[in-house]
């Protein structure tokens, strides 16, 4: 249950985050926080990753409600398993919502950190990533419950 929460707590973030960024920016607009080290930049990615693959909007609502899916179907394997796989999947499940969520509502996703040397990102991205990791990780380790 707990993981449940992990992942909706990611949503949320995530949800509010990009929110506030699309209520007080416009698009485009960069604010320096350390200037030219790490910026809010709003930006509205068409794509995945680095923008690759941009506007396949049904093909990455294929892809988000396909992982939500695998999530849900092999639950009870991922329970199984031991802290770092259990909460890398609810990180990666919250992160794939939060953006599925953008892809439903417009096809675009509401990306806004940017460090200046690598894609403007977001919340959602953060949490798929470290979640990825932490399943790799802890399979690498074979933990178990």
């Amino acid at each position: 249950m707990i993981l449940l929460w992990l992942a909706a707590l990611v949503v949320v973030a995530d949800r509010v985050t990009k929110y506030l960024v699309v209520t007080n920016m416009t698009e485009g607009q960069s604010l320096p926080v350390v200037e030219g080290i790490f910026h809010w930049t709003y930006v509205l990615n068409p794509g995945a990753a680095f923008g690759m693959m941009a506007h396949n909007r049904i093909l990455f609502l294929a892809v988000g409600a396909a992982v939500v899916a695998a999530v849900w179907y092999f639950r009870r394997d991922i329970l199984a398993e031991g802290p770092l796989v259990r909460s890398g999947a609810a990180l990666f499940l919250g992160g794939a919502l939060g953006n599925l969520w953008d892809r439903v509502q417009t096809g675009l996703v509401v990306d806004f950190f940017d460090f200046r040397v690598w894609p403007v990102f977001n919340v959602a991205d953060i949490a798929i990533c470290v979640g990825a990791a932490l399943v790799v990780l802890g399979i690498f380790r074979k933990e178990k419950r």
